[in-house]
């Protein structure tokens, strides 16, 4: 067994086995049934009303079938699966700290490298399987509806679903790579947390909300994260905000350079993390 794969199991091993985790995902997955399918189901019962205030009942209902799940997987993601995703590293770094066992790996363990790899591996493999889960429980429940509802199950392109499914794990992606490089700088889950909870969910919203009214500050927020996920999201079909869609989903950005941003930063955000693990002492 190679170093990167033991570094690797241990890091499965540590975070399967810590309740924030499951908590976590657990969250994340209660928030996308809720407002992908609770509230516009509902609203549809209502005829648009309740929390889809003169919505067309029809498109409500579109919304919640099978074929609508690969919209209804990433259109949350920018904004809550972001933070959530975000929580997730930051709580993976700063436990490494607050626990001792980052300080016991990196001077009785291999290379400092290969124990981040491996941190690396464990997250990218929960983000799979966060996304891959939510995929079926979406899934289940907009066949469910369809049933209810007596519509014929017309399932999502496989071109679709891969498309989100790659978008999915890319955004959360990023965002746990950058909860894991401010985790590492804080050594602090607590304030990683709290920070990366500031950041998505007030910080580029406020910013972008401001720069509709300076022009200058466009070019930049049009780069953030946050902006480049929820482009990235409206490229698969999510509604952007502005049109009565998810928080987070906006149209800055064509797909392509929306996808390369995203990845420019997950690039950047390992290379922060390595660096500072680089130069611990």
């Amino acid at each position: 067994m190679t170093a990167l794969t033991a570094g690797t199991r241990a890091e499965l091993l540590r975070l399967r086995r810590w309740p924030a985790v499951w908590t976590l995902a657990g969250a994340w997955l209660l928030l996308n049934v809720t407002f992908s399918y609770v509230f516009p189901y509902l609203s549809y019962r209502n005829g648009g009303g309740f929390a889809n205030d003169g919505a067309d009942p029809r498109k409500l209902l579109a919304d919640v079938m099978p074929d609508g799940v690969p919209v209804a997987v990433v259109a949350g993601m920018p904004m809550f699966g972001g933070a959530m995703a975000f929580a997730l590293g930051a709580l993976a770094a700063g436990s490494g700290y607050a626990w001792g066992t980052w300080k016991a790996a990196f001077t009785q363990g291999p290379a400092r490298l290969t124990v981040l790899a491996g941190t690396l591996n464990a997250l990218a493999g929960i983000a799979v399987a966060v996304v891959l889960t939510t995929f079926a429980v979406d899934l289940g429940l907009a066949s469910a509806l369809a049933a209810a509802e007596g519509r014929d199950l017309a399932f999502p392109a496989l071109g679709h679903l891969a498309r989100a499914l790659g978008g999915g794990v890319l955004i959360l992606a990023v965002w746990t790579a950058a909860g894991l490089a401010v985790g590492t700088l804080s050594r602090n889950p607590a304030l990683g947390v709290a920070l990366g909870l500031v950041w998505t969910l007030a910080v580029e919203n406020l910013l972008r909300a401001v720069s509709s009214l300076l022009d200058w500050l466009r070019p930049v927020t049009d780069v953030l994260p946050g902006t480049a996920a929820g482009s990235t999201a409206a490229s698969l079909g999510a509604e952007p905000v502005s049109s009565g869609g998810a928080p987070g989903v906006v149209d800055n950005l064509a797909g392509a350079p929306a996808t390369a941003v995203l990845i420019a930063y997950f690039l950047v955000f390992v290379a922060i993390t390595a660096a500072l693990i680089r130069r611990d002492v």
